[in-house]
């Protein structure tokens, strides 16, 4: 008697089979790579806990930037990396500030073939490490930040970002961003809001890119979201929906699929994944010592993402993808 399931095997039986009936594809659009420009550089700085990526000066940042577009990929999102740091981060909103500058650069030369975006956040421009306002009880005031977080939008706005991405995960900063950008004239700037971001062990990488540590060895497990919980994300989700998101975010990617697939689940507007610094490096680790095919896997771990109901994909990987989709 034939086994029922034979008729799936039949469909594995040669590459053309498998790719005419694959139920996701992910492709060269899907992806967003991000950034990082530094100041104070002149030439490309190594990260060493993320092969392959650097810390970028103007130039160098413009010419990875057209090389990016010329691979076909959509969108970038800068991180900035200053040379003076503060309480409160003034650097963030400073219009000639690294990140403001960045902008201006990319806009000039990819005008609007490519989606510049950028993230909002003042961790890497505090000397604290926090993303917002430490009061005097150590805790990161809520409330005092969000008019930061407005400064920092009307910018970034303002030096030709195409999205605000706020991702310090301060209660209301969709409502003050978009009160801010619409009294500011900028309505038609639409806001990605990093509504499901995890107090993640998978970020030291990140910090080491944007020479991020927090004071006092602390972390930001009060205000990001507990890795235990999925419902509690979807609360966060539908927080900011409800204040104006025109998208959301669900950070990190891989270790969150449940959280991206109720996500989908929950809302039509588009869904961004960050396939973050700590996913990334593993990945790279594991190659380096022999002991996977690096970029089999990641094409693995992106495809999953997507699969689980991502439009989109930030991710370390977008140029070696776009390489190898192309």
């Amino acid at each position: 008697m034939p086994f029922p399931q034979r008729r799936l095997r039949r469909l594995r039986r040669t590459p053309a089979l498998r790719r005419l009936v694959a139920e996701t594809r992910l492709t060269v659009d899907d992806l967003v790579a991000p950034l990082f420009v530094r100041e104070g550089i002149d030439e490309p700085q190594p990260i060493v806990s993320l092969p392959g990526v650097v810390q970028h000066t103007r130039v160098s940042l413009v010419e990875e930037v057209l090389r990016l577009r010329g691979l076909g990929i959509s969108g970038i999102i800068l991180f900035g990396v200053p040379t003076k740091k503060d309480a409160v981060g003034s650097e963030a909103w400073n219009p000639d500030g690294v990140v403001q500058v960045a902008l201006r650069d990319c806009r000039d030369a990819v005008g609007d073939e490519m989606v510049v975006m950028a993230d909002l956040c003042v961790d890497e421009y505090t000397d604290h490490g926090h993303c917002g306002i430490v009061g005097a009880d150590g805790d990161v005031d809520n409330d005092a930040t969000l008019e930061l977080y407005s400064h920092i939008a009307l910018a970034q706005a303002e030096a030709g970002a195409d999205v605000i991405a706020p991702s310090g995960m301060m209660d209301g900063q969709v409502a003050a961003i978009r009160a801010a950008l619409d009294g500011g004239g900028h309505e038609h700037l639409p806001i990605l809001a990093y509504s499901a971001k995890y107090a993640s062990g998978l970020y030291g990488p990140f910090r080491d890119a944007v020479d991020v540590t927090i004071a006092g060895g602390g972390n930001r497990k009060g205000y990001q979201q507990d890795w235990h919980n999925a419902r509690e994300a979807l609360e966060e989700i539908r927080f900011d929906l409800a204040e104006g998101a025109d998208m959301i975010m669900v950070k990190p990617a891989v270790t969150y699929l449940d959280v991206i697939t109720a996500a989908r689940a929950i809302t039509d507007v588009p869904i961004a994944a960050y396939h973050v610094s700590g996913e990334y490096a593993m990945v790279k680790a594991a190659a380096a010592n022999g002991w996977i095919d690096g970029e089999v896997v990641a094409l693995e771990q992106l495809t999953a993402v997507k699969r689980a109901g991502a439009d989109m994909i930030l991710t370390y990987f977008a140029g070696e993808m776009a390489e190898t989709l192309s």
